[in-house]
């Protein structure tokens, strides 16, 4: 069955095409007589709009492309469902891709969301992200660019933030606080800006504690997994039996050590204290519960998308429009595997 047309309607009507058009829009110059004819045609024929020609005619596409590292991984799933509820309520398409941390399908990616003309591109870096030029072709389009979590501090784009460093200072704070002296670090990995962060910011606190850095207690992740939780969990008391607290980069790798501990009856948080980051609901599942900084998933979602539709109305309208960076506030939740 062909799709009814404006031109079947004004035919049928004996009216033009334009003032069908009108009608359809509700234009005051058109009577009401005449809008309730071409109404009542329209629904009868199962009229709609061609999104294809509206978009050619406005210039939009009313789809935006979201970039992120992994879709499993519970942070990103909450960011996911902060920016389609906001999309969704503004009239836009989100176009979900995931860039599995590579930097080469990273690239891929962008060439299609710019090939596909979408209005604007939200994105979190990968962790292989250490080549901005794909980036910048964005910035050099003109598109509308906003950055989350792993950011890039070197693209003048809006970003929507924690502040990594004063996170994690105030979670190896919190270990200082309940009396650990020997704490480890299982870091990010060396490319994003919030792994490096976070371990400037476990630094910090050693540093204000007078705690002597020792760059053998650190442990870098290279995907950031749970077997690596487990796999430096085993290293930390092989290598280090006298650690008393470990602060884990996310969620995911704190719980593999909280496994390994379990496995092997090391006890949490008697012998040895963790606390991890981004407030997963694993962490509230397994034994001991897993003291965390709260990251704001949902809201950094919520953020993301509504930084990028300020940019694409400033250009719409043709206004000039300045970058801006959002930041939002974190906080402990203390559990078991922290409590005295």
């Amino acid at each position: 069955m062909k799709e009814t047309t404006l031109k079947q309607i004004a035919e049928t009507l004996g009216i033009s095409i334009t003032t069908v058009s009108k009608a359809l829009k509700d234009y005051p110059d058109v009577s009401a007589k005449t809008k309730n004819k071409v109404l009542e045609l329209a629904q009868s024929l199962q009229y709609t709009p061609n999104s294809f020609a509206v978009n050619l005619r406005t210039k939009e596409s009313r789809t935006i492309g979201l970039i992120i590292p992994e879709v499993v991984h519970h942070f990103f799933s909450n960011v996911i469902n902060g920016i389609i509820a906001e999309a969704e309520k503004n009239g836009y398409l989100v176009i979900i891709l995931q860039s599995n941390e590579s930097i080469e399908l990273e690239r891929k990616q962008v060439g299609l969301l710019l090939n596909k003309r979408v209005d604007g591109i939200i994105m979190s870096l990968s962790n292989e992200s250490n080549d901005d030029k794909h980036i910048k072709e964005i910035i050099k389009r003109e598109i509308p660019f906003v950055m989350f979590d792993k950011i890039s501090k070197l693209i003048n784009c809006s970003k929507v933030i924690i502040n990594d460093q004063k996170a994690a200072f105030h979670a190896v704070e919190h270990l200082i606080n309940k009396g650990c002296k020997k704490i480890a670090h299982i870091r990010g990995p060396v490319n994003p800006q919030n792994a490096i962060d976070r371990f400037l910011g476990y630094k910090k606190a050693l540093e204000k504690y007078n705690i002597p850095y020792d760059s053998k207690l650190v442990y870098t992740c290279k995907n950031v997994t749970f077997d690596e939780g487990k796999d430096f969990a085993s290293k930390i008391m092989n290598e280090h039996p006298d650690v008393d607290g470990i602060f884990v980069i996310t969620d995911l790798v704190a719980v593999g050590v909280l496994a390994y501990f379990n496995e092997h009856n090391i006890k949490v948080p008697n012998q040895i204290k963790v606390i991890g980051f981004s407030n997963w609901f694993m962490s509230q599942v397994i034994t001991p519960k897993l003291s965390t900084v709260d990251q704001p998933s949902y809201e950094m979602g919520v953020a993301s998308f509504h930084l990028l539709l300020e940019e694409m109305n400033h250009k719409k309208e043709f206004l000039d429009y300045a970058p801006r960076t959002i930041e939002l506030d974190t906080n402990i939740i203390e559990r078991e595997s922290t409590l005295n």
